[in-house]
């Protein structure tokens, strides 16, 4: 059973995981493009389809965990510190990913693309929400990159975790 939950594991979170560090990463750069020429709707049409392989393959990275606490548990190795290490840096990526870069991908998606029904635009061509708060300027598509690139760190940290850890089975 340890097999079938260890492969399961693994392949959920190449599914899952890899289409959203990718397309989280391809977004800051297609959103730049975007606010280069708002009317042109490539442009546009590559932000929709990249916010929703992150929204979408964001709920389909939920089997990751999962299938890692069954992974873990038939190894019994769920008190051991690198597990516990990568279940905190799993927890700290996702909130990053629904935290700061999914809302920053939707906002931006949606000023760029002119949804943004209560939006004001500002000094610089910036456009914040009804609270104030920017939600396309300058800066959006490199705090983008900045939480993406968080994220993506956080993950390749548990990867490494996940192949080099203590105690290893594989005797590597």
């Amino acid at each position: 059973m340890t097999k079938l939950f260890l492969t399961l594991h693994v392949l959920a979170a190449i599914i899952a995981i890899g289409p959203v560090t990718v397309a989280a990463s391809m977004f800051p750069a297609a959103l730049r493009r975007a606010q280069a020429d708002p009317q042109d709707p490539a442009a546009i049409a590559t932000l929709r389809t990249l916010n929703r392989i992150c929204s979408v393959y964001a709920l389909i990275g939920a089997a990751v965990p999962v299938t890692g606490f069954a992974t873990a548990s038939s190894l019994n190795v769920l008190g051991s510190a690198w597990l516990i290490a990568s279940i905190v840096l799993t927890g700290i990526a996702a909130v990053v990913l629904i935290v700061l870069v999914l809302p920053r991908q939707d906002a931006a998606l949606d000023a760029v693309s002119g949804e943004l029904t209560d939006g004001v635009v500002g000094e610089g061509g910036e456009v914040a929400d009804r609270t104030g708060t920017v939600v396309l300027g300058e800066r959006t598509s490199t705090q983008l990159a900045m939480y993406t690139g968080i994220f993506n760190l956080l993950w390749a940290t548990v990867t490494v975790l996940m192949i080099i850890r203590p105690g290893s089975t594989t005797g590597a």
